[in-house]
């Protein structure tokens, strides 16, 4: 009869191949999938979508805080440098008391010394009808005081997933005084 110091040993190289056994086949982190399993096999739709974006710096509730002031020794006219968070609403029509269909969250920083050009990195999270809980995400330059913007989207969650296209934005009004501003957005979303 075998010793208990033998089974033990034995049963502990028997385990220690098996798992070394089973973390060569682990190794590969990615693998090919079948564009069914995630919906892809049905046709690409193409969508549009207006609404106006209020950027609130004013008043008692902001929507957009800067987070990080323009450094001082920068003498520009651009802000350059500064950093703005944001959870803007994004409602039906110009006023803010129309309907609301969704936030912008995210950031803008003012990146260049020349102009007032924003990098401006945003989701649309929308809260209406069969969008609800869906987002489109934005990331590019913007430079404000051209009379139309043209930004990619460059992806998405939810009926979004695999979104891309373009959004045009539009400056509806702005105050000098408050620093407020009312944009419009048409968004061109290809997704399935």
């Amino acid at each position: 009869m075998a010793s208990p110091h033998y089974l033990l040993t034995l049963s502990l190289l028997l385990l220690l191949s098996c798992h070394t056994l089973q973390a060569q086949h682990d190794t590969s982190f990615g693998r090919s999938m079948d564009r069914k399993l995630l919906g892809l096999d049905k046709k690409e739709k193409l969508s549009h979508f207006k609404f106006y974006w209020h950027d609130i710096q004013s008043g008692k509730s902001p929507t957009s805080v800067s987070v990080v002031p323009p450094p001082l020794k920068v003498n520009t006219t651009t802000a350059f440098g500064l950093v703005n968070m944001i959870d803007n609403p994004l409602t039906l029509g110009p006023q803010l008391s129309s309907k609301l269909v969704g936030k912008a969250q995210g950031f803008y920083a003012s990146a260049s010394l020349s102009e007032v050009g924003l990098l401006m990195a945003m989701n649309f999270a929308f809260v209406e009808g069969k969008y609800n809980g869906s987002t489109i995400t934005i990331l590019g330059r913007n430079c404000v005081f051209n009379k139309v913007r043209e930004m990619p989207v460059i992806g998405g969650s939810g009926l979004f997933r695999f979104a891309r296209g373009y959004a045009e934005a539009r400056t509806h009004s702005f105050d000098l005084k408050t620093g407020d501003a009312n944009v419009e957005y048409n968004v061109y979303v290809l997704h399935y």
